[in-house]
């Protein structure tokens, strides 16, 4: 099926793209969410219409996310955990516990927008990195001490 996205997706298109999606992704995501239309004549002239209030509202939350962004990488988070004496954590740091630290720091990060590229195991300094839009992505700090 055809859509035109009215957003970035992540991993799909950017906003005004066509791309082709599964018909249930589109009918049970992308359509609810108000992420894409079906690609018709009529939807396409719709889109025309909005398409410079669509990016207008996309610049906006781009710099947004780019100040929030600016911000975050000024911080340094300590996150305390269980640990072995060998230094390994008995479970692992996860997305929902750097959310959780960073709304400590009045920061609103939804752990999807956290990517953590090799499991948080041991103890230690990372940088874990954060999309808060699809084109800003910033790092924090963050330091996994003994509890």
């Amino acid at each position: 099926m055809k859509v035109i996205l009215l957003e970035n997706v992540v991993g799909l298109g950017k906003c005004g793209e066509t791309v082709s999606v599964k018909p249930g992704y589109a009918r049970n995501y992308l359509f609810p969410q108000g992420k894409a239309l079906e690609a018709t004549v009529a939807n396409m002239k719709v889109y025309n219409d909005r398409k410079t209030q669509l990016q207008k509202a996309d610049d906006k939350k781009k710099a947004t996310a780019a100040e929030i962004c600016a911000n975050i990488e000024k911080l340094s988070l300590t996150i305390a955990q269980e640990a072995k004496d060998d230094e390994e954590l008995y479970g692992s740091v996860s997305a929902s516990d750097i959310s959780d630290a960073l709304a400590k720091e009045k920061f609103n990060v939804k752990k999807e927008e956290i990517i953590i590229d090799n499991p948080i195991k041991k103890l230690g300094v990372y940088s874990v990195r954060v999309r808060l839009h699809p084109e800003v992505i910033g790092e924090v700090k963050v330091w996994v001490v003994k509890k």
